[in-house]
């Protein structure tokens, strides 16, 4: 039997709009498309995986309807809808019509109406209803051949009849009995006072209908619900009226118009590319013409050679690799494909290859495994034109593919373009970078997804499984891709002037930090063990401490269980809520913390329990069992400002602000005995780079004479001389001096500082009174990024600011702030990149045995014999403080250590 899906359109659009609220989605032209998107991934989804022969998308409209004339105060208490939601319904219509899918309303009458109208006519033509709503009222219309899908808790359920029963309480045709009684708080349906859900159920299970309740109102025992009936049995009848959904709306429906065709039209298409809705793009049927490909399985030796001369005399090339793993340091080498034409490609398997034969093969080992004879053979012969600078490679991050053939001891050279990095540079606050999205946004071509070829979750098989017609075809498609993306991302770095900071700092420092990662860091983890059980013993101790306190045991880690102890029974204040009841966050701990000792003491927990379980016990299980040492993964391609992160484990997130939380970098300790770890940190840098920026003499002035810029700072704000200055002026001066990089609002900074509000934007008004260029500094700025549409590093690097057209204040206000933010943090991105580069050519042109080992925002840290020490601070000093030239000093400080903490 044929299905029709309705969609309860305003239901939908209003959850797209929230789910997304924070996080907007904003295009590079400035539009909010958050609600759009939200709506249509939401719609997509379900066409994709349900398959509806039929479907509409039913809207409320603004008029009033015959429930208004009922009862004027129908939907009183319900928000405006927002300003930024208003604005996306015309594009979400143009979208939904580009789609072909109808959209259905009638002044005068709700979604719900529509809805039930359409169902019960559907039903008459043999078609099966699906009511795809979470709103409670529909479960009324619930019934043989109707059934209502609703989202719950991230998940979906659908509700039959007795499903309806299970989930409300009563059968669908009994709903509007309940609802009656009960009132409807969204709707502002009044109902009876003081009956709730639980009341209401009780009496319709006994009387059958409301009707009969109060037929029969002088059988209820209990005098006050009695007395309630009784005085509100004409609103009860009302409600019952106001909820129950009119199934005869005067409206004639073109069945034909809802019958659910392909997707791939070329306005749809259009459209996506202009809303930048790369993602959505798959669900699409024909979303993109298939590229020309001449792909081809190489397995003999004579076509490899030849294959290699082709290469050669190209004189550049992408490639890729086919492996087991994602870390790279696990990897192994199931397949090679490369290519040096457009649309042409070669994959080599690792296995069924036929080698020469009586072939001189030289052992080959990884981790010190003997390597299959036939890739040492493929590797062997691939070898000299990896390592060969002249040959320019070319590829999708390749950082990853050099690792991996780094660990079979290839070491490749003249990477020049990575079609990673460029597209991040053009857009570096772009949702999706990789090779699928990349491939569909500037080739118009939906690439083979991984998934396809592996599966996922318990099905997901090793890419050495996957037969090899199929594994063939992907990988050449990778390389194909990746080759064609360079000659229209180049381009377009140049026209950006972006191509100078792509090639000298960008694609230099890519060896930089695969070296980094491939020598990894020592972990001593018996320190960790110890750790850990000092940890275990004080969690036990505040657990004692947490239930006497709450004077009773309950399960500390459960949210519900902890508001009831917190806010039914100690009577705490509830401060902020959540869809399933009062908050517990940090924040309200926090706050409720000054009125009793029991938030305080949570807090303590979780900050331990986070400390054991994230770190102490989960470090020591990332250390390869090969190397014995942490390999983290430094990506270029993440942070919008151009800062380096770290994953698979975060090494830049290990704690520092805590006694306990430092004691985890204890266990960071040197390679090898007679050997230490050195730290080199920039001091200050950021306010350095703002004085430089603005050219505040005042400012500039105080790095000049190497005063400690905060007491300074707190000497202006206060009105006091420097040697009057107090440690908590000092602390407060130095949130404002920071504050101020990072567009502290005045709520953040009392917010920090715990003072009145009042307060804050008195001291940062002292401080532009004191800085003034630094005020003039940060409304140019902004003024130029609103102008240019976005932000430049001292480096050229360029941050897109979309947000400054939001009609949204709080995305404009984070508009201005991304705006100071983007050339301070950036630049000092920038530097820190610059000196790492510089630093790593030095220690291989003096041949030092020293190791770069970490990089941590601004600091770098070393893996140093003692006897290279001074040499190598000498040359970190020089790279760092002369990376880019300020008109202030740069300072460089320096630590010495047996293990990490000692050294920072």
């Amino acid at each position: 039997m044929e299905t029709l899906y309705l969609i309860d359109g305003s239901a939908l659009v209003y959850r797209s709009h929230f789910a997304l609220m924070r996080t907007p989605l904003i295009t590079s032209k400035g539009e909010n498309t958050s609600a759009v998107f939200g709506f249509m991934q939401s719609l997509l989804t379900l066409i994709q995986r349900d398959k509806p022969e039929h479907l509409a998308v039913v809207f409320d409209t603004p008029e009033p309807t015959f429930r208004h004339k009922a009862y004027k105060e129908y939907k009183a208490t319900r928000d405006k809808m927002p300003g930024e939601l208003v604005e996306q319904l015309p594009r979400l219509r143009e979208v939904l019509e580009a789609a072909n899918i109808p959209i259905l309303e009638l002044p005068g009458y709700e979604a719900d109406d529509v809805m039930g109208t359409l169902a019960l006519k559907a039903r008459e033509k043999d078609l099966e209803v699906v009511l795809v709503t979470g709103d409670k009222d529909f479960m009324q219309l619930v019934r043989p051949g109707i059934r209502m899908l609703r989202s719950k808790k991230g998940d979906e359920e659908v509700l039959d009849e007795d499903g309806v029963n299970a989930a409300f309480g009563v059968p669908p045709e009994k709903v509007i009995d309940v609802l009656g009684l009960m009132g409807d708080s969204s709707d502002n349906i009044p109902g009876v006072p003081n009956v709730g859900q639980k009341t209401a159920l009780e009496l319709i299970k006994i009387y059958g209908s409301m009707e009969e309740v109060l037929a029969h109102v002088e059988e209820v025992s209990k005098p006050s619900l009695r007395e309630r009936l009784i005085e509100f049995a004409d609103q009860a009848k009302l409600s019952k009226q106001l909820v129950t959904i009119d199934t005869d709306v005067p409206m004639e429906f073109d069945w034909e118009a809802m019958k659910v065709g392909p997707l791939g039209e070329s306005r749809l298409v259009e459209l996506f590319r202009e809303l930048e809705f790369t993602s959505l793009m798959k669900f699409l049927e024909a979303p993109a013409e298939k590229l020309t490909q001449n792909y081809r399985t190489i397995t003999n030796w004579q076509e490899f050679n030849q294959l290699l001369k082709t290469l050669r005399d190209a004189g550049q090339f992408a490639f890729d690799l086919e492996t087991t793993s994602l870390n790279p340091m696990m990897a192994e080498i199931v397949g090679m494909s490369f290519t040096c034409v457009d649309g042409e490609a070669a994959y080599i398997p690792a296995e069924g290859f036929e080698i020469p034969p009586n072939a001189e093969i030289p052992a080959r080992t990884w981790h010190g495994k003997e390597v299959d004879k036939t890739l040492s053979y493929q590797l062997q012969q691939i070898e000299p034109l990896l390592k060969d600078t002249s040959l320019k490679k070319i590829g999708q991050n390749l950082k990853y593919d050099c690792l991996v053939l780094a660990n079979y001891g290839v070491d490749v050279r003249g990477v020049e373009f990575d079609t990673l990095i460029a597209a991040y540079l053009l857009n570096p606050g772009a949702r999706q970078l990789n090779l699928d999205a990349l491939s569909l946004e500037y080739l118009n071509h939906t690439k083979i997804p991984t998934v396809d070829l592996i599966g996922k979750g318990k099905n997901q098989i090793s890419m050495r499984d996957v037969p090899l017609d199929k594994i063939s075809e992907y990988a050449c498609e990778d390389a194909d891709c990746a080759y064609r993306l360079m000659s229209i991302l180049q381009p377009k770095l140049e026209e950006e002037e972006l191509i100078d900071l792509f090639r000298d700092v960008e694609m230099p420092l890519m060896p930089v930090l695969m070296t980094m990662e491939m020598h990894g860091v020592r972990l001593n983890t018996d320190i960790l063990k110890y750790l850990s059980g000092d940890l275990e013993r004080m969690l036990e101790q505040l657990e004692g401490e947490i239930y006497k306190l709450a004077g009773k045991i309950f399960n500390i880690n459960s949210p519900k269980q902890l508001a009831t102890i917190l806010f039914d029974e100690l009577g705490l204040p509830v401060t902020k809520k959540t869809k399933t009841g009062p908050s517990t966050d940090v924040d309200v701990l926090m706050n409720l913390a000054r009125l009793h000792e029991l938030p305080q003491k949570l807090l303590d927990y979780r900050q331990l329990a986070k400390l054991k379980n994230t770190y102490v016990d989960s470090l020591p299980t990332l250390v390869n069992p090969y190397t014995g040492r942490l390999h983290t993964s430094y990506n270029q391609t993440v942070t919008a400002t151009g800062r380096l992160s770290s994953s698979d484990p975060n090494l830049q997130n290990i704690p520092i602000r805590t006694e306990l939380g430092s004691q985890i970098r204890t266990a960071f300790v040197p390679g090898d005995r007679g050997w230490v770890l050195l730290s080199a940190d920039y001091s200050q840098i950021e306010l350095r780079i703002v004085a430089h920026l603005s050219g505040d003499q005042t400012l500039m002035n105080s790095f000049k004479h190497n005063e400690d810029i905060h007491r300074r700072t707190a000497a202006k704000v206060f009105d006091v001389d420097m040697d009057d200055v107090t440690s908590e002026m000092r602390r407060q001066a130095k949130a404002v001096n920071f504050g101020i990089i990072y567009g502290q609002t005045d709520f953040g900074l009392s917010e920090q500082l715990g003072i009145p509000r009042e307060e804050a934007k008195r001291f940062k008004e002292a401080y532009f009174a004191n800085y003034p260029a630094v005020k003039v500094f940060m409304d140019d700025i902004i003024q130029k990024a609103k102008t240019d549409g976005y932000a430049t590093t001292l480096s050229g690097r360029k941050r897109r600011i979309p947000e400054f057209h939001s009609s949204q204040f709080n995305v404009r206000m984070f508009a201005e702030r991304t705006a100071i933010n983007t050339p301070v943090q950036g630049t000092a991105a920038d530097m820190i990149k610059i000196a790492m580069i510089r630093i790593h050519h030095r220690m291989i042109e003096q041949k030092l045995r020293s190791m770069m080992i970490l990089q941590v925002h601004d600091e770098l840290v070393f893996d140093v014999p003692e006897d290279e020490i001074e040499l190598l601070k000498l040359m970190v000093k020089e790279e760092m403080e002369g990376a880019i030239k300020l008109n202030v000093p740069v300072v460089v400080d320096f630590g010495i250590g047996s293990n990490w903490l000692e050294a920072h």
